[in-house]
Protein backbone atom coordinates (compact mmCIF):
# COMPACT_ATOMS: atom_id res chain seq x y z
CA UNK A 1 0.00 0.00 0.00
CA UNK A 2 2.44 2.55 0.85
CA UNK A 3 4.82 1.75 -2.20
CA UNK A 4 1.58 3.03 -4.03
CA UNK A 5 1.00 5.99 -1.89
CA UNK A 6 4.91 7.00 -2.11
CA UNK A 7 4.47 7.15 -6.05
CA UNK A 8 1.73 9.66 -6.05
CA UNK A 9 4.27 12.95 -5.94
CA UNK A 10 5.77 11.57 -8.73
CA UNK A 11 2.64 11.07 -10.43
CA UNK A 12 1.25 14.18 -9.48
CA UNK A 13 4.19 15.70 -11.20
CA UNK A 14 3.49 13.75 -14.53
CA UNK A 15 0.28 14.94 -14.36
CA UNK A 16 0.59 18.46 -16.67
CA UNK A 17 2.50 16.32 -19.34
CA UNK A 18 0.04 13.64 -19.36
CA UNK A 19 -2.89 15.82 -20.18
CA UNK A 20 -1.73 18.04 -22.62
CA UNK A 21 -0.09 15.00 -24.50
CA UNK A 22 -3.29 13.15 -24.65
CA UNK A 23 -5.57 16.51 -25.71
CA UNK A 24 -3.02 16.82 -28.15
CA UNK A 25 -3.02 13.49 -29.67
CA UNK A 26 -6.41 13.92 -29.88
CA UNK A 27 -6.87 17.13 -31.12
CA UNK A 28 -4.24 16.29 -33.54
CA UNK A 29 -6.29 13.46 -35.13
CA UNK A 30 -9.72 15.72 -35.47
CA UNK A 31 -6.86 18.96 -36.89
CA UNK A 32 -5.53 16.40 -39.69
CA UNK A 33 -9.64 15.16 -40.56
CA UNK A 34 -10.67 18.46 -40.90
CA UNK A 35 -7.69 19.59 -43.18
CA UNK A 36 -8.75 16.51 -44.72
CA UNK A 37 -11.92 17.15 -45.29
CA UNK A 38 -14.22 15.96 -42.35
CA UNK A 39 -15.11 18.42 -40.06
CA UNK A 40 -17.00 15.97 -37.69
CA UNK A 41 -14.63 16.75 -34.73
CA UNK A 42 -14.84 20.23 -34.95
CA UNK A 43 -18.54 20.45 -35.19
CA UNK A 44 -18.76 18.40 -31.90
CA UNK A 45 -15.73 20.82 -30.39
CA UNK A 46 -13.06 18.12 -30.12
CA UNK A 47 -10.39 20.63 -31.91
CA UNK A 48 -9.22 21.94 -28.69
CA UNK A 49 -6.97 21.19 -25.56
CA UNK A 50 -9.25 20.97 -23.46
CA UNK A 51 -8.09 18.13 -21.75
CA UNK A 52 -12.15 17.88 -20.37
CA UNK A 53 -13.24 17.48 -23.84
CA UNK A 54 -11.20 14.54 -24.49
CA UNK A 55 -10.08 12.46 -21.50
CA UNK A 56 -10.93 8.97 -21.19
CA UNK A 57 -10.89 7.80 -17.49
CA UNK A 58 -9.60 3.88 -17.35
CA UNK A 59 -6.70 5.40 -20.52
CA UNK A 60 -5.75 8.57 -17.76
CA UNK A 61 -5.36 5.65 -15.15
CA UNK A 62 -3.24 3.28 -17.59
CA UNK A 63 -0.72 6.54 -17.94
CA UNK A 64 -0.60 7.03 -14.52
CA UNK A 65 0.37 3.83 -13.43
CA UNK A 66 2.11 2.11 -16.99
CA UNK A 67 3.13 5.49 -18.38
CA UNK A 68 0.68 4.43 -21.69
CA UNK A 69 -2.74 5.19 -21.86
CA UNK A 70 -5.13 6.82 -24.40
CA UNK A 71 -8.29 9.54 -24.67
CA UNK A 72 -11.82 9.35 -25.87
CA UNK A 73 -10.67 8.77 -29.55
CA UNK A 74 -12.05 11.56 -31.86
CA UNK A 75 -14.46 10.79 -34.44
CA UNK A 76 -13.40 10.79 -37.72
CA UNK A 77 -16.04 10.25 -40.94
CA UNK A 78 -13.81 8.66 -43.76
CA UNK A 79 -16.35 9.40 -46.23
CA UNK A 80 -16.20 12.97 -46.02
CA UNK A 81 -12.35 12.11 -47.19
CA UNK A 82 -11.58 12.21 -51.16
CA UNK A 83 -9.17 9.29 -50.88
CA UNK A 84 -10.40 7.21 -47.35
CA UNK A 85 -7.80 4.68 -47.07
CA UNK A 86 -4.90 7.36 -47.54
CA UNK A 87 -6.74 10.05 -45.68
CA UNK A 88 -7.92 7.80 -42.54
CA UNK A 89 -4.30 6.59 -42.23
CA UNK A 90 -3.16 10.14 -42.04
CA UNK A 91 -5.57 11.51 -39.52
CA UNK A 92 -4.34 8.24 -37.17
CA UNK A 93 -1.02 9.24 -38.16
CA UNK A 94 -1.50 13.13 -36.94
CA UNK A 95 -1.39 11.57 -33.34
CA UNK A 96 1.35 9.54 -32.53
CA UNK A 97 3.55 12.40 -34.86
CA UNK A 98 2.48 15.27 -32.31
CA UNK A 99 3.48 13.44 -29.31
CA UNK A 100 7.11 12.88 -30.92
CA UNK A 101 6.70 16.61 -31.65
CA UNK A 102 6.10 17.52 -28.20
CA UNK A 103 8.65 15.05 -26.64
CA UNK A 104 11.36 17.29 -29.28
CA UNK A 105 9.85 20.44 -27.58
CA UNK A 106 10.11 19.35 -24.24
CA UNK A 107 13.67 17.67 -24.87
CA UNK A 108 14.73 21.66 -25.90
CA UNK A 109 13.02 23.53 -22.65
CA UNK A 110 14.90 20.78 -20.70
CA UNK A 111 17.90 21.69 -22.46
CA UNK A 112 17.43 25.76 -21.57
CA UNK A 113 16.33 25.18 -17.97
CA UNK A 114 19.71 23.37 -17.17
CA UNK A 115 21.33 26.37 -18.10
CA UNK A 116 20.55 28.50 -15.17
CA UNK A 117 20.84 25.18 -13.58
CA UNK A 118 24.61 24.39 -14.35
CA UNK A 119 25.17 28.21 -13.52
CA UNK A 120 23.51 27.89 -10.13
CA UNK A 121 24.96 24.26 -9.23
CA UNK A 122 28.62 25.40 -10.37
CA UNK A 123 30.78 23.88 -7.84
CA UNK A 124 28.14 22.40 -5.73
CA UNK A 125 27.68 18.70 -6.38
CA UNK A 126 30.10 16.23 -7.43
CA UNK A 127 29.46 12.96 -9.32
CA UNK A 128 31.37 9.77 -8.74
CA UNK A 129 30.28 6.71 -10.86
CA UNK A 130 26.51 6.06 -9.67
CA UNK A 131 27.34 7.86 -6.45
CA UNK A 132 26.71 11.61 -5.91
CA UNK A 133 27.09 14.59 -3.42
CA UNK A 134 25.65 17.79 -3.08
CA UNK A 135 26.50 20.43 -1.54
CA UNK A 136 23.58 21.52 1.79
CA UNK A 137 23.59 24.92 0.24
CA UNK A 138 22.46 23.92 -3.10
CA UNK A 139 19.41 21.90 -1.69
CA UNK A 140 18.07 25.02 0.37
CA UNK A 141 18.10 27.16 -2.67
CA UNK A 142 14.93 27.90 -3.87
CA UNK A 143 15.26 28.99 -7.25
CA UNK A 144 17.29 25.55 -7.80
CA UNK A 145 14.05 23.58 -6.54
CA UNK A 146 11.66 25.65 -8.21
CA UNK A 147 14.06 24.89 -12.00
CA UNK A 148 14.37 21.51 -10.47
CA UNK A 149 11.04 20.41 -9.99
CA UNK A 150 10.16 22.21 -13.30
CA UNK A 151 12.80 20.14 -15.09
CA UNK A 152 11.45 16.81 -14.11
CA UNK A 153 8.20 17.60 -14.92
CA UNK A 154 10.07 18.12 -18.66
CA UNK A 155 11.90 14.59 -18.41
CA UNK A 156 8.96 13.20 -17.26
CA UNK A 157 7.30 14.43 -20.64
CA UNK A 158 9.42 13.55 -22.46
CA UNK A 159 8.92 9.73 -21.79
CA UNK A 160 5.15 9.87 -21.72
CA UNK A 161 5.00 11.84 -24.86
CA UNK A 162 7.59 8.97 -26.59
CA UNK A 163 6.01 5.88 -25.00
CA UNK A 164 2.61 7.28 -26.15
CA UNK A 165 3.75 7.42 -29.66
CA UNK A 166 5.06 4.03 -29.67
CA UNK A 167 2.42 2.39 -27.75
CA UNK A 168 -0.15 4.43 -30.71
CA UNK A 169 2.06 2.61 -33.64
CA UNK A 170 1.10 -0.73 -32.46
CA UNK A 171 -0.76 -2.38 -35.37
CA UNK A 172 -3.83 -3.48 -32.86
CA UNK A 173 -6.96 -2.52 -32.53
CA UNK A 174 -8.30 0.53 -31.60
CA UNK A 175 -4.48 1.72 -31.57
CA UNK A 176 -3.93 4.26 -34.64
CA UNK A 177 -1.46 1.70 -35.76
CA UNK A 178 -4.16 -0.17 -36.75
CA UNK A 179 -5.68 2.29 -38.74
CA UNK A 180 -2.51 3.32 -40.38
CA UNK A 181 -2.23 -0.42 -41.30
CA UNK A 182 -5.53 0.02 -43.26
CA UNK A 183 -3.51 1.22 -45.77
CA UNK A 184 -1.50 -1.55 -46.69
CA UNK A 185 -3.92 -4.64 -45.54
CA UNK A 186 -7.04 -5.77 -47.94
CA UNK A 187 -10.46 -4.16 -47.26
CA UNK A 188 -11.67 -7.68 -46.20
CA UNK A 189 -8.84 -8.52 -44.04
CA UNK A 190 -8.84 -5.52 -42.45
CA UNK A 191 -12.06 -5.41 -41.58
CA UNK A 192 -12.23 -8.58 -40.40
CA UNK A 193 -10.01 -8.22 -37.58
CA UNK A 194 -12.03 -4.92 -36.87
CA UNK A 195 -14.75 -6.99 -36.21
CA UNK A 196 -12.69 -7.96 -32.70
CA UNK A 197 -11.96 -4.86 -32.58
CA UNK A 198 -13.30 -5.05 -28.16
CA UNK A 199 -11.76 -8.45 -27.48
CA UNK A 200 -8.49 -7.37 -29.10
CA UNK A 201 -8.30 -4.22 -26.80
CA UNK A 202 -9.45 -6.71 -23.86
CA UNK A 203 -6.75 -8.50 -23.97
CA UNK A 204 -4.28 -5.89 -24.86
CA UNK A 205 -4.90 -4.37 -21.55
CA UNK A 206 -4.41 -7.47 -19.48
CA UNK A 207 -1.14 -7.63 -21.37
CA UNK A 208 -0.46 -4.54 -20.85
CA UNK A 209 -0.97 -5.05 -16.92
CA UNK A 210 1.15 -7.69 -16.98
CA UNK A 211 4.46 -5.36 -17.71
CA UNK A 212 5.54 -7.37 -20.78
CA UNK A 213 4.71 -4.78 -23.05
CA UNK A 214 6.24 -1.86 -21.22
CA UNK A 215 9.89 -3.76 -21.95
CA UNK A 216 9.81 -3.33 -25.83
CA UNK A 217 8.46 0.18 -25.71
CA UNK A 218 11.09 1.26 -22.54
CA UNK A 219 14.11 0.10 -24.78
CA UNK A 220 12.46 2.28 -27.94
CA UNK A 221 11.65 5.41 -25.53
CA UNK A 222 15.41 5.23 -23.86
CA UNK A 223 17.09 5.18 -27.34
CA UNK A 224 15.34 8.14 -28.53
CA UNK A 225 15.95 9.69 -25.59
CA UNK A 226 20.11 9.15 -26.18
CA UNK A 227 19.59 10.52 -29.42
CA UNK A 228 17.75 13.38 -28.37
CA UNK A 229 20.18 14.03 -25.19
CA UNK A 230 23.20 13.52 -27.57
CA UNK A 231 21.67 16.49 -29.96
CA UNK A 232 21.18 18.84 -27.75
CA UNK A 233 24.65 18.48 -26.24
CA UNK A 234 22.40 17.49 -22.28
CA UNK A 235 24.66 17.79 -19.15
CA UNK A 236 23.28 13.91 -18.01
CA UNK A 237 25.42 14.67 -14.90
CA UNK A 238 23.56 17.34 -13.97
CA UNK A 239 19.92 16.29 -15.03
CA UNK A 240 20.64 12.82 -12.76
CA UNK A 241 21.45 15.11 -9.90
CA UNK A 242 18.50 17.32 -10.47
CA UNK A 243 16.42 14.06 -10.52
CA UNK A 244 17.59 12.59 -7.53
CA UNK A 245 17.66 15.50 -6.09
CA UNK A 246 13.89 15.92 -6.61
CA UNK A 247 13.10 12.08 -5.85
CA UNK A 248 14.58 11.87 -2.46
CA UNK A 249 13.22 15.00 -1.43
CA UNK A 250 9.49 14.22 -1.99
CA UNK A 251 7.41 13.07 0.70
CA UNK A 252 7.22 9.18 1.37
CA UNK A 253 4.95 6.84 3.49
CA UNK A 254 6.04 4.42 6.07
CA UNK A 255 4.41 2.21 8.94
Amino acid sequence: MFGFLNDIPMMLLALPAILLSLSVHEAAHGLAAYKLGDDTAKNLGRLTLNPMKHINLFGFISMLLFNVGWANPVPINSRNFKNPRRDMAISAAAGPLSNLCLSVIFTIVLRLVLIPLESISEGLYIVSGDRYYIDPALQENGTFLVLSLFAVMLYLGIALNLNLMFFNLIPLPPLDGSRIAYVFLPADLYFKIMRYERYIMIAFIALLATGIISVPLGALTGGITNIFYTVTGMPEDLLTIVISNIINSLPTFSI
